[in-house]
């Protein structure tokens, strides 16, 4: 079954992104693509927070969603948005993934649940949490590729998130992402590897990559990753669509060999000895 992943350099006009979502809708149904993933915030990248808020609307306004369920509708094309930033009820942000079927429905929402707050060494500093709220539930979706796991980001350095949406029977895992490239270089490929050998899973990662308006430099480096932790596709840093195959008997395969699942027990209290 053949996916595509879309790897963006997402700017600051929603509009504009809203256009380029679209269009990449059209060319995966046409490269015979099942379905599509996004990156993290593929409907804005902004770190002017004053500039930013003027562009993030609610759900129900939203350009780039509109216009993604039009075009999965129109294409006929499952498409797994990775993230936009919203404006709740409460007035806070969520950092929100949507799965869209091919009439255009949504089957999925899931709000980031671990928040990027980082100082790195280059001096770079991160407070996702000053303006966002973490989600509260761990969500999967049954799919045309199986069950879907939902991430965003940050989440894939908490292995326990992984756990329970394996448990829970997701057979693919999606991790959208606009990783920083001091985090991206040290980290993206063995982190992402090790989830999808952990699961017994595929791993689908649609990246952010480049540098943005805002001038945020991004990782780029969407990967495909097959249930024993063989990269199937790695895009590189430039945008575009890349296109991966997904056989879903590849997982029961991996996981008659080691059968690490079946073989899982709750952890009991830690004893420290003194």
């Amino acid at each position: 079954m053949k996916i595509a992943l879309a790897q963006l350099t997402s700017g600051i006009d929603p509009a504009a992104n809203a256009r380029t979502v679209a269009a990449m809708i059209a060319d995966a149904k046409a490269g015979g693509a099942t379905m599509l993933f996004t990156p993290e915030m593929s409907g804005l990248i902004d770190r002017d927070r004053a500039r930013a808020a003027r562009s993030i609307t609610d759900e129900a306004s939203d350009p780039v969603l509109a216009a993604a369920r039009e075009a999965a509708r129109a294409h006929r094309l499952w498409v797994h948005l990775g993230s936009l930033a919203l404006r709740r009820d409460d007035g806070r942000l969520a950092n929100r993934g949507f799965v869209i079927d091919a009439d255009g429905m949504i089957r999925a929402r899931y709000d980031k649940l671990h928040l990027f707050d980082v100082d790195l060494p280059t001096g770079e500093s991160w407070r996702e949490s000053a303006a966002y709220a973490p989600g509260e539930h761990a969500v999967a979706v049954e799919t045309p590729l199986g069950l879907l796991g939902l991430t965003i980001c940050y989440d894939l350095r908490f292995p326990d998130l992984y756990r329970a949406l394996s448990d829970a029977g997701a057979t693919v895992l999606a991790i959208p992402a606009a990783f920083t490239r001091p985090t991206g270089a040290a980290h993206w490929h063995v982190l992402l590897r090790a989830r999808a050998i952990e699961a017994g899973a595929f791993v689908v990662a649609a990246a952010q990559t480049g540098v943005h308006e805002d001038g945020r430099a991004t990782y780029g480096h969407s990967l495909v990753i097959d249930p024993w932790g063989e990269v199937v596709l790695d895009m590189g840093e430039d945008a575009g669509l890349g296109f991966a195959e997904i056989d879903p008997a590849r997982v029961a395969e991996v996981r008659m060999r080691i059968p690490a699942l079946d073989h899982r027990r709750p952890i009991p209290p830690v004893e420290v000895a003194r």
